[in-house]
């Protein structure tokens, strides 16, 4: 069976696509053979008429995964809005049981996998007839949960309330990553520290700026893959 965790952040531009990408490319240089997916995808770019999935094309770029950009993706739309509104303008639906369906279709070429939601914690893929926010897609997939914060001003205020919603919600924490990172700036350094003490969660790496591996020990990255539950 293949083992997943869901790459989550504090919100939008914080750097989940980055961080998925360095935790694919250090599986796979560790040799396991681990894959990626997004359920959903804004901002993606046009190519002689072709929508091309741009956070995808960077992570099998990085990682060296030898399938599609748009094989990794099933809702992928242009304009760079949530998915919800996305999908509304162009009369499309976001149905869980694609999602699912997709999501083990994909899985089963793989042994381990990482699954990059969209937006933060709260993100709506759909709000019509239908609420569906991110955290009905991660139950949905039945997946732990990573979340990338920036390393930055602001990010103990941010990290609390996402950690404090997916509690409400049910959602099992695996660790948080710090992006953008300076291991020389005492704020920096002291929001890592109160973060852990805040929340009783592990940073489990920090990356920064131009980083193009993933600082953690081999037996501590198979942990967040397979926790003990």
């Amino acid at each position: 069976m293949t083992k997943s965790l869901f790459v989550t952040a504090t919100g939008t531009d914080i750097g989940k696509t980055y961080i998925s990408a360095l935790l694919v490319k250090k599986m796979r240089d560790l040799g396991f053979n681990c894959g990626y997916y997004k359920p959903a995808l804004s901002g993606a770019y046009n190519k002689n008429g072709a929508l091309v999935p741009g956070d995808c094309e960077f992570v099998v770029n990085t990682a060296g995964l030898n399938i599609e950009p748009s094989d990794c993706v099933i809702y992928c739309f242009e304009e760079a809005v949530s998915p919800h509104l996305a999908a509304s303008r162009k009369g499309v639906t976001i149905e869980i049981d694609k999602i699912k369906d997709d999501y083990k279709t994909l899985s089963k070429n793989f042994d381990y996998m990482v699954v990059e939601g969209a937006g933060g914690i709260t993100c709506p893929f759909r709000l019509d007839e239908e609420t569906i926010l991110l955290p009905d897609v991660i139950k949905a997939l039945d997946l732990g949960i990573l979340i990338v914060a920036d390393g930055g001003l602001g990010t103990i205020n941010s990290v609390l309330l996402t950690v404090e919603y997916a509690k409400t919600r049910g959602l099992n924490i695996l660790g948080i990553i710090f992006n953008n990172y300076d291991k020389n700036d005492f704020m920096h350094v002291d929001n890592k520290l109160q973060v852990e003490r805040l929340t009783g969660i592990k940073v489990i790496s920090t990356v920064a700026k131009g980083d193009k591996d993933l600082d953690i020990d081999e037996g501590e990255l198979l942990k967040i893959f397979a926790p003990e539950v």
